[in-house]
């Protein structure tokens, strides 16, 4: 499918669940150790996460969606459940900052405009960095062209939000069925039939945004 094979993906090795939820349990007593783990575990895959949901994210952006992630996990962390990994929990709290921070933007520039930094100035004051996926083609797939990913990112906004979010978390977070299953609260098989139905609308909607361009979405 032309939609489906646009999508970015990328993979991180999941923690030993024991492992996790003892960390888990660190942090909800308040182990500042623990919390620097926990971050350490995860900020750069949250930030490779959120840099995937808009081509038109710079740096400082991420970064800054990022830090109110966290933030939100230090004020939430007693309501996971451990139902999914808790991975699976973190890239929803990021998917919704960064729908946040995407009308944010939109707002201040209809009151002015921003002048977005570059992904890949350099930080004088240094700190935290993001770990944009590279370049080069992956094993499994080609990464597609900034313009393409514009265009993609166009058509996933016209879905609506259940669409949205069961996309975004299977193909930019590369969870499985059976996290997202437990994440959304709905069966396996239900998982997959929403996925299917989601990706058919979506292979409709990009092949109208990419006509108008007249771009063709399979080609790399």
């Amino acid at each position: 499918m032309l939609a489906k094979a646009a999508l970015l993906r990328y993979t991180d090795c999941p923690m030993d669940p024991n492992a996790e939820a003892e960390l888990i349990a660190r942090c909800r007593e308040g182990e500042a150790q623990a919390w620097d783990e926990l971050f350490d575990l995860h900020y750069a895959a949250a930030g490779r996460f959120v840099f995937q949901l808009a081509s038109s994210f710079a740096r400082e952006d991420v970064e800054e969606i990022c830090q109110e992630t966290f933030l939100s996990v230090i004020r939430n962390v007693d309501s996971f459940n451990g139902r999914s990994q808790f991975q699976t929990w973190l890239f929803r709290i990021a998917a919704n900052k960064a729908r946040d921070y995407c009308e944010r933007q939109r707002a201040a520039k209809r009151g002015g405009g921003q002048v977005p930094m570059s992904l890949q100035a350099e930080d004088p004051e240094g700190g935290l960095t993001v770990d944009p996926p590279s370049t080069a083609p992956a094993p499994d797939a080609t990464l597609m062209s900034a313009e393409r990913i514009a265009l993609t990112r166009e058509a996933l906004d016209q879905l609506g939000a259940p669409c949205r979010e069961i996309i975004e978390l299977r193909y930019f977070g590369d969870l499985s069925y059976e996290e997202i299953s437990n994440a959304l609260q709905l069966n396996v098989k239900t998982v997959s039939s929403r996925l299917s139905k989601c990706l058919d609308r979506l292979e409709e909607i990009a092949r109208g945004v990419f006509s108008r361009e007249n771009i063709t979405p399979s080609s790399v």
